[in-house]
């Protein structure tokens, strides 16, 4: 079987995961043949780590000529993982260039733009696969079981509580996140994640959305109102990560791009505290509140249904030490994870769920998920997991209405944001 050809677009950090799958994990089924970027340094970096894995380096483009890059090495699928407010630049010249595309999440970052990528779609024969690692998280995957075989009932009414402490939240405001025009704000960039989820879980779409946010913790005057504008445990420190030095100290040179800018400094345009009100077409309804300043990181989910009620809470990382207080994953946090789900039918008393909690990249997602994508085609996928345009789409509605109504002050229907076709 003849392997697919890749090639991937935005090589920061998070395309690491991505070229490891492509090039080391899946190379019988795979073949990494090159990189575009805006960044020749970055791309070197990631070449040099390849050849300390034994993998030949891959030819190097500079993003201006990512069409010729196509053609020149002949490649299967692109893999998007630029900064957000490009996604779809590449995605709809990827489509109309006879290709398939896999892109990080979020898809798109507004209206036009998704809509650019859905009338490419509907012109091309290619395929776009959102990566919603969550939706490979074990966990997840059970409360979907659950949920798809009735344990509730009809479901009327969920609450989902979304936690990211000091050390995951604030990294949204020292990188281009922090200015709305690159990510689309919390509501698109990492709230997608959960309004993917919550679409697959319901098995419904969003009708109105009705939403408050605010920037309470983060930015200039929040930092001096309460005593953050020097505080250095908001410091990165790059100097002291080995690879991330190598992927941005020393590619600034190139763009200008500082990865660990100070979250209490000028130029902060998205929110850091979110309300959101979402009236689904089955009738259910939903209050999701995003923090982005907690003590500690998780989530807590609630569903109730016409038999009975749904309790999830993941503690992901239990407290931020000073020691290494601005590195989040697993490495940087002492202390171990926890999860616990029930399920309470009426009239009977709660059963706790069992579950086994993977403190590796997202409860276990991030691996199952490039197995997934990059592994040998015509695998079983039950739960329907993997995310197409359409999913990618629907995951946005909610976070684009919601950014809406953060403008306006009115509930918004979904149907006056986006035309799905």
């Amino acid at each position: 079987m003849a392997r697919k050809r890749y090639a991937v677009v935005g090589t920061g950090s998070r395309a690491e995961r991505h070229i490891h799958a492509i090039a080391v994990e899946h190379a019988d089924t795979c073949q990494l043949v090159a990189f575009a970027d805006v960044n020749r340094t970055r791309m070197n970096v990631h070449n040099d780590r390849l050849a300390e894995l034994g993998v030949e380096p891959v030819p190097t483009y500079d993003a201006e000529d990512f069409l010729k890059m196509l053609d020149e090495q002949q490649v299967d699928v692109v893999v998007v993982t630029t900064v957000d407010r490009f996604h779809d630049m590449y995605i709809v010249e990827a489509l109309d260039a006879g290709r398939d595309v896999v892109t990080e999440k979020p898809m798109t970052t507004d209206v036009p733009s998704a809509g650019k990528i859905l009338d490419a779609v509907h012109r091309n024969d290619g395929n776009v696969t959102v990566t919603f690692n969550y939706r490979y998280n074990p966990i997840h995957e059970k409360v979907r079981a659950l949920l798809a075989d009735g344990a509730v009932g009809e479901i009327g009414s969920v609450h989902f509580e979304w936690l990211l402490d000091t050390r995951h939240g604030a990294d949204y405001f020292r990188r281009w996140h922090r200015d709305k025009a690159n990510s689309g704000g919390l509501m698109v960039h990492k709230a997608t994640h959960h309004f993917d989820l919550l679409n697959w879980w319901v098995g419904s779409v969003p009708e109105t959305v009705y939403a408050h946010g605010r920037l309470f913790f983060y930015g200039e005057e929040n930092g001096k109102r309460h005593g953050y504008s020097d505080d250095d445990r908001f410091e990165m420190k790059l100097e002291q990560n080995d690879w991330l030095r190598k992927l941005y100290l020393d590619a600034q040179h190139e763009d200008g791009y500082r990865r660990d800018q100070n979250p209490f400094e000028p130029g902060v345009s998205i929110e850091d505290d979110m309300s959101v009100l979402v009236r689904y077409a089955s009738g259910a309804n939903l209050t999701y509140h995003l923090t982005a300043y907690s003590p500690w990181e998780g989530y807590r989910l609630m569903v109730n249904g016409s038999k009975g009620r749904l309790e999830l809470e993941v503690v992901e990382n239990s407290w931020v030490s000073s020691q290494n207080p601005a590195v989040h994953g697993v490495n940087a946090n002492p202390e171990e994870g926890r999860a616990t789900l029930s399920v309470q039918r009426l009239f009977e008393q709660r059963e706790e769920i069992p579950l086994e909690y993977d403190r590796n990249g997202h409860g276990g997602a991030d691996q199952r998920m490039v197995d997934a994508l990059y592994g040998p085609p015509g695998q079983e996928d039950p739960l329907g997991r993997k995310a197409t345009h359409y999913d990618g789409t629907l995951s946005l509605l909610t976070g684009f209405a919601a950014n809406r109504s953060f403008e306006t002050g009115e509930p918004v229907r979904v149907a006056d944001v986006i035309d799905l076709r």
